[in-house]
């Protein structure tokens, strides 16, 4: 039977939030009576509903984390608070079992939803609503929603296909979605198989790793057998913090933060997508990524790039008027 964490610290508490989805928080004092009084109810709860990486309760002595409660508003005990992803999403005052227990069990109504939603044909993950194409790394988040649409550009992509936007839609791929058809939710390459991809942010990030997703049809399974079939993206070059799109030309010319090659084992079978992991003391206080798709895995002329996911953590809005260049000197 799972027992409430106690919290010793700051630091344990800030990384609960990050490792666990919701987190339940019982913030009491050892002299309070009606903490006591509760204490039995939310110990059965915690019993009931913890789940490791998704649901956790947590125990606060106010008096040893005094840091904690005042960051919380926390001035009456007992005091229950429930997270989601680090966020506030309900706060319980007063030893009251019945709207704890509604709060909980709405919270664990919450995370079966989901928990349902990622097991949907064992292809990907869904995280409020989010079609993701593998697991969302440790202690970081989906920060993908961070970018602005309308400063998106993709260069050298095939009118007929979808525009750089779909890359970053939050559903699922349509050539996941049980075969159903519809306008291309994708993107090909044109004239080669080269993508240059620049996406500004709203705020400035921290990057850890980016997933892509790319689904090209098996050779012979396009409804032409003269249409060429597209290749998955091989060489990746990373540049931050530029102002405008790079030119092809123009990155030849310029150090790139990092390259990376995915290999042909890298892809997962069901979701079609590749971790990429990046070195994260590169990627901090981005405001900007250049993601430059080179080459893609064979001899074709044509790339293909379903979806992109960043993963990291999201810092304050920043002001759109104009970018900000950050280490854009060269090696930076």
């Amino acid at each position: 039977m799972a027992q409430p964490v106690h919290i010793s610290s700051k630091e344990q508490f800030s990384s609960l939030l990050t490792t666990s989805k919701f987190v339940v928080a019982d913030f009491y004092a050892d002299w309070c009576g009606p903490c006591k009084a509760i204490a039995p109810a939310y110990e059965q709860l915690a019993a009931q509903l913890s789940r490791p990486n998704r649901i956790t309760f947590v125990k606060i002595n106010v008096d040893q984390q005094q840091d904690l409660a005042k960051a919380y508003g926390v001035t009456a005990m007992p005091t229950f608070i429930v997270f989601e992803r680090g966020r506030v999403t309900s706060t319980v005052r007063g030893a009251d079992p019945q709207k704890l227990s509604q709060a909980v069990q709405k919270l664990a109504t919450e995370a079966s939803k989901s928990d349902s939603s990622a097991d949907e044909a064992g292809q990907g993950s869904s995280a409020g609503g989010v079609w993701i194409g593998g697991a969302v790394p440790k202690g970081y988040e989906d920060i993908t929603d961070q970018y602005d649409p309308k400063g998106v550009e993709l260069l050298n992509r095939d009118s007929e296909f979808g525009e750089a936007k779909v890359l970053f839609d939050s559903s699922k791929p349509s050539t996941l979605n049980n075969g159903k058809k519809g306008s291309p939710d994708w993107v090909e390459s044109d004239t080669d198989e080269q993508l240059m991809l620049f996406v500004p942010f709203q705020s400035k990030l921290k990057v850890h790793s980016l997933q892509i997703t790319s689904l090209p049809p098996a050779s012979g399974d396009e409804d032409d057998d003269e249409e060429e079939v597209p290749m998955r993206p091989k060489t990746i070059q990373l540049y931050t913090n530029r102002s405008h799109v790079l030119g092809f030309d123009e990155a030849d010319d310029i150090p790139a933060v990092q390259t990376v090659t995915i290999e042909a084992k890298d892809w997962d079978a069901k979701t079609g997508t590749a971790n990429v992991d990046l070195r994260f003391v590169k990627f901090q206080n981005v405001t900007s990524l250049v993601v430059f798709f080179v080459d893609g895995d064979g001899d074709g002329e044509k790339t293909r790039v379903d979806r992109v996911r960043i993963f990291g953590e999201a810092g304050e809005k920043r002001e759109m008027g104009k970018l900000e260049k950050i280490g854009d000197e060269p090696g930076e």
